[in-house]
């Protein structure tokens, strides 16, 4: 009788402390911000690949590499971006950032940086890259100078001088 007892009181715990696929992905999305996302996603029709979605629209970086910016842009990503991305190719929790400025414009980086639920619910880049990793980028909270200097960084790490 106590081994039965036992076996179900393991088992209760299993199912209990079990979450599906969805609630996974939640897990990194405050209540408040899953309806706003819920919402926004049905207006997919409106989403600029090129851009993103978010303040950024046209953002000149100029030809050469800030450097101060890069260094600053290393700092912030040694924080807040390198537990889950390489500066390969090569995948960890999320992709690798080598080539990422050559792929994606600086808006539609900026953008995602800064504003990750709404891109990843309606860019199917996004989604199909989110079934690779199975981890769904969390908002850091990325203020716009760190943004810019992550992008920088970025820049640095392709080769721009």
């Amino acid at each position: 009788m106590t081994k039965l007892t036992l076996l179900l009181a393991v088992f209760a715990l299993t199912i209990s402390c079990g979450k599906s696929k969805k609630e996974e992905g939640e897990d990194f999305m405050p209540s408040s911000t899953t309806e706003q996302t819920t919402e926004q996603t049905t207006d997919a029709s409106s989403y600029d690949p090129k851009r993103g979605e978010g303040k950024y629209e046209n953002v000149d970086l100029g030809a050469s590499l800030d450097k101060e910016l890069a260094a600053a842009g290393e700092n912030v990503a040694g924080v807040k971006c390198t537990s889950c991305h390489k500066m390969t190719d090569e995948r960890l929790v999320g992709p690798g950032w080598k080539g990422v400025t050559e792929r994606r414009t600086p808006e539609w980086i900026l953008n995602f940086i800064t504003n990750p639920d709404p891109m990843i619910d309606k860019d199917p880049e996004l989604q199909a890259q989110l079934e690779l990793c199975l981890v769904r980028m969390p908002n850091q909270s990325i203020n716009d100078d760190e943004a810019r200097q992550i992008l920088e960084y970025m820049r640095k790490n392709d080769g721009v001088n």
